[in-house]
């Protein structure tokens, strides 16, 4: 129950979001995206990732928790989440959210709840490491992408006593085994 209620609190954290960007005319200006126009790219099911490319990343289709995934239309986020089918990245005591946002990385950026914690890159696309306020043990990797951007969370476990390992590194190798199958 514990697990549920941090990816509820990590989703609300991120759905805080507010937006701004650029013109195309060369003249930074605050500009509108209208979320609620942006159909985000569906992890959850259909296209999604497939059960394979899953396993080749180390996490278990037979895992899969789904937090939103409207059936059809817009939605500024779809989210769900798997664990580990082995120990490559740590122990077997953590989940994988993977959320796909029409919110963007500067707007991740400037929330006053995420505390960035360095820059990155995954596979090319620029992103960063932050961890949320109201989710201390989660760690996020969250990059580019032409729908907003992609974070992924690795959190442990509540029901686990060992804590081993590192959640930003865990977060990173799975973002990096699964960037190649998400759009740009």
């Amino acid at each position: 129950m514990k697990r549920v209620a941090a990816i509820v609190a990590a989703v609300l954290a991120v759905a805080g979001l507010t937006a701004c960007g650029d013109s195309t005319s060369g003249t930074a200006q605050p500009t509108t995206r209208n979320i609620d126009e942006i159909i985000v790219y569906n992890v959850c099911r259909d296209p999604g990732i497939a059960d394979d490319v899953l396993v080749g990343a180390g996490l278990d289709p037979a895992t899969k928790s789904v937090f939103t995934d409207p059936p059809t239309g817009v939605s500024s986020f779809r989210v769900c989440s798997w664990g580990p089918i082995d120990d490559r990245y740590g122990p077997m005591n953590y989940r994988i959210g993977v959320f796909s946002t029409s919110h963007t990385l500067k707007e991740h950026t400037n929330k006053e709840s995420a505390t960035i914690l360095r820059q990155t890159t995954v596979n090319g696309r620029p992103g960063h490491v932050s961890k949320e306020r109201n989710d201390p043990e989660g760690c996020y990797v969250s990059f580019d992408a032409e729908q907003g951007m992609f974070q992924f969370r690795a959190g442990w476990l509540s029901e686990y006593e060992s804590k081993d390992g590192d959640t930003c590194e865990i977060a990173a190798r799975h973002a990096a085994d699964l960037e190649p199958h998400l759009p740009r």
